[in-house]
């Protein structure tokens, strides 16, 4: 990658290293484009979830990169995979994808705990009213 620029030069391949957290199985996506509306992906991981999702998913178009969440083939492919709903990986295959499609640029992306603020309740009690997920 130029990183002068922030581009992916065609046919040299995006790499994303993705640290999953707790479940220990960290990956790694490789996004290369094909063509001018397409990105080539490969997934490696010890994971047999996200090696799954990387058998279902060779090939992302920009059309399929731009769709809605539940159109989204990577989400699609990931619940097809069965990964778990807050698995990191699918979004970092978008993130790999759009870099090597040319359409973002290369920018980690975090999500920390911050544990310093915590509130914690008396053990076994209720969350807050308004915190539980709906169906």
């Amino acid at each position: 990658m130029e990183a002068s620029q922030g581009r992916c030069l065609m046919g040299n391949p995006v790499l994303v290293s993705v640290e999953p957290g707790v479940c220990g199985f960290p990956c790694k996506v490789s996004a290369t484009k094909e063509g001018k509306w397409s990105v080539r992906l490969e997934l490696i991981s010890e994971c047999k979830h996200t090696q799954r999702l990387g058998e279902l998913l060779k090939i992302i178009t920009v059309r399929g990169l731009f769709a809605s969440i539940t159109k989204n083939p990577v989400t699609r492919a990931a619940e097809d995979a069965r990964c778990h709903a807050s698995c990191p990986v699918p979004l970092a295959v978008i993130k790999a994808a759009e870099v090597a499609m040319e359409v973002a640029l290369p920018r980690d992306v975090r999500i920390r705990f911050d544990t310093t603020h915590r509130q914690e309740g008396p053990e076994g009690s209720e969350p807050p009213s308004g915190t539980e997920a709906q169906p």
